[in-house]
């Protein structure tokens, strides 16, 4: 069994903030990530990799510490007894023990349903943005990149830089929040550096605001998308081969649940509640990052340095970074404010519109139910491989209702891995 005296849930920003934090402090650190490489999907690939300076400086102060140990390939099943975790690596299974614990699980997209939206050739925005980093070939492919959100204009660069030919960049927001934001964006001149790079990336390609796509069409395979334009109330067809399609993230708030970590709503979002510290309703665990709110990679290291100097008894030091907590977190509010979903989204689903992909029920099974426990038990609806991390943020937007409970193990686990 191996020790530490905070383990660490996540090797993306706040993860490896956290780490550092702690392990500065003389703390023997542990970091679980189930991905072959640190980084989580902001500096995906690899934080060594990344031209954002932060990253390679943490990653290269973590590597040469030798009170830090990376878990990479390894996933959390369950809690067997508190301050213990059963993980999951490629090859056996292993009990963990911890005197803190620190969540940094990230977010995921939200994929909302529509016609066509489960053809080949439909992905996430991120998600075609990760496979592109991981090589999958794009090159001389027509990609339209739709939803809503920031992310998809680096989505958009990452697949231009990657041969594909980004034929349109369809954005549901309307013109006036968009000005609003940018107007917002004084407050964080490092931000506008950022845009003004992507738009430099991004030159010539169209990009179409108040829109989004109503329905998608193939034989087989994806061949074209119907955009609905919001202004003048008419549709227009795009020729593509890709939709990368994306309205926003969710906190991965699964573990913290299953934990027993209090959840609360924020910005139409299921979040895990913390105070100060970082601290949940939980004793000695914490949580940091996206998992608490989206609000980006600033935000995320803040909460991570303030989670790992509170995890070790540091409170002044951690106090030190209040102030930049709450300016990015006054960011993350104005972001989400900007790029809310219009309601228009909930009506694009026909009765024959697969919402629960794994379960394949479809939206005319749905909308009869009052709740997601209803649904499930009648329909299968969130009892597949994804256990509701899909379909359960589309059923949030369809018909307000979440997931209630979080079945174990948390990720998909081997019979021998719980046998053990």
């Amino acid at each position: 069994m191996k020790h530490f005296d905070v383990l660490i849930v996540g090797a993306g920003p706040a993860g490896l903030a956290a780490a550092h934090a702690a392990a500065a402090k003389g703390a023997q650190v542990g970091v679980i990530d189930d991905n072959p490489l640190a980084g989580g999907q902001i500096w995906r690939g690899g934080p060594e990799k990344q031209s954002d300076a932060r990253a390679p400086q943490l990653w290269h102060a973590l590597h040469r510490a030798d009170n830090v140990e990376f878990l990479q390939q390894t996933r959390v099943m369950y809690a067997p007894q508190p301050n213990h975790l059963l993980v999951q690596t490629p090859d056996a299974a292993h009990t963990v023990h911890y005197k803190k614990l620190i969540l940094a699980t990230g977010a995921r997209e939200r994929l909302l349903p529509f016609p066509g939206w489960t053809l080949p050739g439909v992905t996430g925005a991120g998600g075609l943005q990760a496979l592109s980093k991981g090589g999958y070939p794009l090159a001389g492919k027509r990609v339209v990149v739709a939803g809503s959100g920031p992310l998809l204009l680096a989505a958009a660069a990452t697949l231009k830089n990657k041969g594909a030919h980004i034929v349109a960049i369809i954005e549901q927001a309307n013109t006036p929040a968009l000005v609003r934001f940018a107007f917002g964006l004084l407050a964080t001149p490092s931000k506008i550096s950022q845009a003004l790079q992507l738009a430099s990336q991004l030159r010539g390609v169209p990009y179409l605001r108040n829109s989004y796509v109503h329905s998608a069409h193939g034989d087989g395979t994806l061949q074209s998308i119907q955009v609905q334009r919001g202004a003048e109330r008419d549709q227009e067809t795009l020729q593509c081969d890709y939709l990368a399609c994306g309205y926003g993230l969710l906190p991965n708030v699964e573990l913290a649940q299953a934990l027993g970590c209090d959840t609360i709503k924020r910005d139409g979002q299921t979040a895990v509640a913390v105070d100060e510290w970082q601290q949940t309703s939980v004793e000695d665990v914490y949580c940091a990052g996206e998992g608490t709110g989206v609000g980006g990679v600033d935000l995320a290291l803040a909460e991570g340095r303030i989670a790992g100097l509170a995890a070790v008894g540091d409170k002044a030091q951690a106090k030190q970074s209040f102030a930049g907590r709450a300016y990015w977190q006054r960011f993350a509010a104005r972001l989400a404010r900007a790029f809310a979903l219009r309601p228009e989204l909930r009506t694009l689903a026909g009765d024959d519109t697969i919402v629960c992909r794994c379960e394949d029920v479809c939206h005319g099974e749905l909308r009869t139910h009052t709740a997601w426990r209803s649904a499930k038990l009648q329909t299968r609806c969130g009892m597949g491989p994804c256990q509701g991390r899909i379909c359960g943020g589309a059923t949030e937007i369809l018909y307000g209702w979440r997931p209630d409970a979080v079945r174990m193990p948390i990720s998909p686990t081997r019979i021998s891995s719980i046998i053990d």
